[in-house]
């Protein structure tokens, strides 16, 4: 459960003045939370002591690079995703409301700003024939490495490799980059309609499964500079194509540490499915072990994006809402993105592994928009090292 401080303690704790203190607020340093007296404010501790953390550090190089790092200080500018006081947006726009009605196609034309209809409105692209021979030939592969294989080798650097001055034609190549995507996830099939049509299509889910698959991959579309994300744009910065681009992505996403938490998380759920699931919970988390796909730095309150896809699952799920009251009763954290990616794939008994091949086609929208701009902005992304190791020649 989140620990809050007054005014006067979070002024203490930062050692500054309230006034410092309600500056930093209107700044977006600190959230400021309501309570019964509309004339009073609360602040959760964990953020004060970050930010308290944060100013003891100042501009010692190695301790900037550290809280830079992890979830720290912005690194570079993005006109893409705005993650502010809990909420996600994109461009600009709540995504949780785009959730609400607009396809992936839809929520891909906002993020890379292309003319309309001409990512998606052409025929869909030809799928060379690996594509299925993959997915027949590897059916017991792990899906991270399935889905990357089978991308890297259905594609090529054509489309795009470089800026074309038709930009509808540009726009199409990253149109198809997704769809590509798409048949590598849905196991060769592939047509006209939008993504969450086919993928339902494929796994049979009637018109509320397909909906819940359509609002499942907007939340992902985009999440900021998350590890995936910052790689691609690492390597688009390179100028290296964008399909080079979502390539990279793909390979950090398998990441235990970020998509692969899914993965995790399966076999945590499979561990618990039976017995009394709090006592279990309460013996695991006593031993020190963590439980994956709850809490997330970004959103102390929560996670909107699991939220959103929660209200749908757990009334109809007893034993993933019994799952998520127990941690929430044990440690206070909330589920996040990778919880209920696993959840709706449960729900909707799609194929073990969906979760994190829904995660992808979703973010794969992302990716390439962060690539685009990228390669706008003209910036190669080299940072330096803090040099920690031993110094030459006993140097000082």
């Amino acid at each position: 459960m989140t620990d809050y401080l007054s005014a006067q303690q979070a002024a203490a704790r930062l050692g500054v003045s309230r006034q410092t203190l309600y500056a930093y607020v209107s700044r977006g340093l600190l959230r400021a939370h309501d309570t019964s007296d509309p004339r009073q404010h609360r602040y959760a501790a964990e953020a004060v002591t970050r930010l308290a953390e944060q100013r003891r550090r100042g501009r010692r190089p190695k301790e900037v690079a550290r809280a830079t790092l992890d979830f720290g200080l912005p690194v570079l500018e993005s006109a893409i995703t705005l993650i502010k006081d809990g909420l996600l947006y994109y461009r600009g726009v709540d995504a949780m409301a785009l959730a609400r009605h607009a396809s992936l196609e839809q929520v891909a034309e906002l993020l890379w700003g292309s003319p309309e209809g001409a990512a998606f409105g052409g025929k869909p692209p030809a799928l060379p024939p690996i594509i299925r021979r993959l997915a027949d030939a590897r059916p017991d592969a792990p899906r991270d490495e399935a889905l990357l294989t089978m991308f890297a080798a259905a594609t090529t650097d054509d489309a795009t490799a470089l800026y074309q001055t038709d930009k509808r034609r540009f726009a199409a190549g990253c149109g198809a980059l997704v769809r590509v995507l798409l048949a590598c996830v849905a196991g060769g099939a592939s047509g006209p309609g939008l993504s969450h049509e086919l993928l339902a299509k494929a796994w049979k889910l009637d018109a509320a499964g397909a909906d819940l698959l359509r609002m499942t991959l907007v939340v992902c579309a985009d999440h900021e500079l998350n590890a995936s994300t910052f790689t691609t744009r690492c390597v688009a910065s390179t100028g290296a194509s964008v399909r080079a681009a979502v390539i990279a992505g793909l390979a950090a996403l398998s990441g235990t540490r970020h998509g692969g938490v899914t993965g995790r998380l399966e076999s945590f759920w499979h561990d618990e499915a039976h017995g009394d699931l709090l006592a279990r919970l309460r013996r695991r988390l006593g031993s020190g072990e963590q439980v994956p796909g709850f809490g997330h730095p970004l959103y102390p309150e929560g996670d909107p994006r699991a939220a959103i896809l929660l209200d749908r699952v757990l009334p109809r799920s007893p034993r993933a809402a019994a799952f998520v009251a127990a941690v929430e009763e044990l440690t206070g954290q909330r589920p996040n993105i990778d919880f209920a990616l696993v959840a709706v794939r449960r729900f909707l008994r799609l194929p073990e592994g969906s979760a994190f091949c829904l995660f992808a086609l979703g973010r794969s929208v992302g990716w390439i928009a962060h690539a685009l701009e990228q390669r706008e902005s003209g910036q190669l992304i080299r940072p330096r090292a803090v040099y920690s190791g031993p110094l030459p020649n006993g140097a000082a």
